[in-house]
């Protein structure tokens, strides 16, 4: 049977429409005697059709387990008649697509033996004798039940200790769990805000934190050395030496978002109105709690309530679009809701639309989200004694390097240190954890003795920090993504929507609203805006563009747009940058270039989508209130005329 697909490979190949990588990774799945009779039946599809496009998609490349795991399609763009099984009708696809560059069930099992491998060797090292301990998340995507229960099965069958919640949790929780139960590592099933059609596995270590070196590569090597041929014998989910986590485990998580809002008296008698859309996902499992904890009793928009992998009520569960916050926005502007906020599918992210003078919703970017939050949060530390008045070097909010610098300028004038990573909270999530290891050490040096970090509250963390390390006081990336405390380490979008309700709640006592307050951030340190350009390049076409236009730019960098020459150009691939705390910032792909006339942009790639992205930030100074609007006009006017000068030049580089 297997060499009639061969056959069927051959003859294809032939005709020139395979590429060489497809033929052979092909080759290796057919012949590797692990496949189902499902991906075998739509192997034969796709090759009796001819398909060649297809299978070039699925099989061009392996799927990489890069430095935060997978992501890919896990239904096909031709999905066969036997992965739809009764999807036409039902919405919901039958199995996983085959494919080497698929997420499936072979490419999640070899990652999970992987890491499994990674995992009882550091122990081997640190603690012999002690088994590896895997919490596992997933969101509410396609087959992510299916993934968390196999990946849970395999992690036990080899020997380890694997726990599961009953359903669909969030990112954040995942990674508060995984230092509330002790775990070696966390892995959430999860594409994000991408489309329905995808989705992801995202893996974590003992810290909480998403992989970094030089765990990162351990685990990529690992997982690049587990054998094919050898899957076929995990296959079968047995759960029975899986342990099921119950809601205790819920109610700690609520309470730590809980925990991260600085001032609970800004509720009290603030008359409130906030609208809540988990548009499909999980937020509202943990956001609502929270909410309610606080007094808040959120009007949510009940159709998006519904935990739907096709998330069907928007074309994109992305909070940062304002056509999947319609919905919100409609409910919002007929109830006269001072806020509303949405956040994706597993809730890492949080979106936001505020009441305008007009009583119409008004979106307010990542970008200008975390400016105030860190404005706000800096102020009431600073009027709480938990920081110095006159400010710290021993106090940091840490953002990337592609998120506004109005956040850098808000830290410089309260006088505490920004630290800017690449691109990826991840870097965040990696400050945080030396921070605290910076405290433990130096307070067992100082003190004779060790220190519980995890049992102390927030204030005592803060104190100890200033004194033997740096304490943290905000951090945020321009993609909608903010931590307001430690106790998770990655971005969260329950904690962002308590915080932020937080803030506009102390704002209305005030008889101030958020867009006076972000006007009053512009008047203080100039007017700044940013822009995102991308070109979306599918497949493995699109990847060899996205390829060219990255290594154009570090072979022949522009050297001028829009009228002003770039002034400097800053390759994180091979120059060597360090940040304030003395720490060199890893080799990526990343370019900076500034213009003379004060603008500024970035290149990257995305990590987990097909596109390349261009971060543009334009600031002029602000003489006075009165000149605030035609400042914002003539920037925005620039920097529109520079992205599109930007794009038109990376499309010129996507031919060669």
């Amino acid at each position: 049977m297997n060499d009639s697909l061969i056959d069927l490979v051959a003859a294809l190949s032939q005709s020139g429409e395979l590429l060489a990588d497809t033929e052979s990774n092909l080759r290796t799945w057919i012949s590797g005697g692990f496949l189902s009779d499902v991906s075998v039946d739509s192997l034969r599809e796709l090759l009796l059709a001819k398909n060649a496009e297809e299978l070039n998609n699925r099989f061009y490349k392996n799927i990489a387990f890069g430095t935060g795991g997978l992501r890919g399609r896990t239904i096909g763009s031709t999905a066969t008649a036997a992965e739809k099984g009764d999807m036409d009708t039902t919405g919901i696809p039958s199995s996983p697509g085959v494919g080497s560059n698929m997420l499936n069930e072979y490419t999640v099992a070899k990652a999970t033996i992987g890491l499994f491998e990674y995992a009882r060797k550091y122990l081997e090292k640190k603690t012999p004798g002690e088994r590896p301990k895997l919490v596992i998340a997933h969101d509410v995507r396609h087959f992510s039940r299916y993934f968390c229960e196999l990946s849970a099965s395999i992690w036990s069958r080899r020997g380890g200790d694997a726990f599961i919640f009953d359903g669909p949790r969030s990112t954040p929780q995942l990674s508060f769990s995984v230092r509330s139960l002790g775990a070696t590592c966390g892995v959430v099933i999860t594409a994000s805000h991408n489309p329905p059609h995808d989705n992801g596995y995202k893996a974590y270590f003992e810290d909480g934190g998403q992989l970094v070196p030089p765990n990162d590569q351990g685990v990529i090597e690992e997982v690049n050395s587990v054998s094919l041929e050898g899957l076929s014998e995990f296959l079968a989910v047995d759960l029975s030496g899986v342990t099921a986590l119950g809601s205790e485990e819920d109610d700690e998580y609520v309470a730590s978002v809980v925990e991260t809002v600085i001032d609970r008296s800004a509720f009290a008698d603030s008359d409130l109105k906030v609208v809540f859309t988990p548009i499909h996902g999980t937020g509202a499992v943990s956001t609502i709690p929270a909410l309610e904890e606080l007094g808040l009793e959120a009007l949510t928009v009940e159709e998006q309530m519904v935990q739907d992998s096709n998330f069907p009520t928007v074309k994109s569960p992305n909070p940062e679009n304002v056509e999947a916050l319609e919905m919100a926005i409609q409910l919002s502007e007929s109830t006269s809701a001072d806020i509303l906020l949405g956040t994706d599918p597993d809730c890492d992210r949080m979106g936001v639309a505020v009441k305008g003078s007009d009583g119409k919703m008004v979106l307010v970017t990542g970008n200008q989200i975390g400016a105030m939050l860190a404005d706000y949060r800096i102020r009431k530390l600073k009027s709480m004694g938990w920081i110095p008045e006159s400010g710290t070097d021993a106090a940091a909010l840490i953002k990337t390097f592609v998120t506004s610098p109005l956040q850098d300028a808000i830290a410089k004038g309260h006088g505490i240190k920004t630290i800017n990573t690449l691109t990826g909270f991840k870097w965040i999530g990696e400050k945080l954890h030396q921070y605290e290891q910076t405290l433990k050490s130096a307070y067992a040096a100082s003190e004779g003795k060790t220190i519980d970090y995890d049992a102390l509250s927030q204030k005592e963390r803060s104190a100890l920090l200033q004194k033997y390390s740096t304490f943290y006081v905000f951090g945020g990336e321009e993609s909608y993504g903010y931590l307001p405390t430690d106790s998770v380490r990655d971005k969260d979008g329950n904690a962002a929507s308590v915080i932020f309700c937080e803030l506009v709640a102390s704002l209305k006592k005030e008889g101030r609203t958020i867009l006076e307050y972000l006007d009053s951030l512009y008047l203080e340190h100039g007017y700044f805006l940013e822009s995102l350009g991308q070109i979306v390049y599918e497949g493995a076409i699109g990847a060899a563009k996205i390829a060219r236009i990255l290594e154009s730019y570090r072979s022949s960098p522009p050297t001028r747009f829009d009228g002003a020459a770039v002034s400097r150009f800053t390759d994180f691939g091979v120059e060597t940058v360090v940040d304030p705390d003395g720490k060199e910032i890893p080799k990526q792909d990343l370019y900076f270039l500034e213009l003379e006339n004060g603008y500024r942009y970035a290149v990257r790639g995305s990590g987990t989508e097909p596109k390349i992205k261009f971060y543009l930030f334009g600031n002029e100074s602000v003489s006075d209130a009165s000149a605030l609007e035609s400042t914002k006009a003539e920037t925005r006017s620039n920097l529109e005329s520079l992205k599109e000068a930007i794009l038109d030049d990376a499309r010129a580089r996507s031919e060669g």
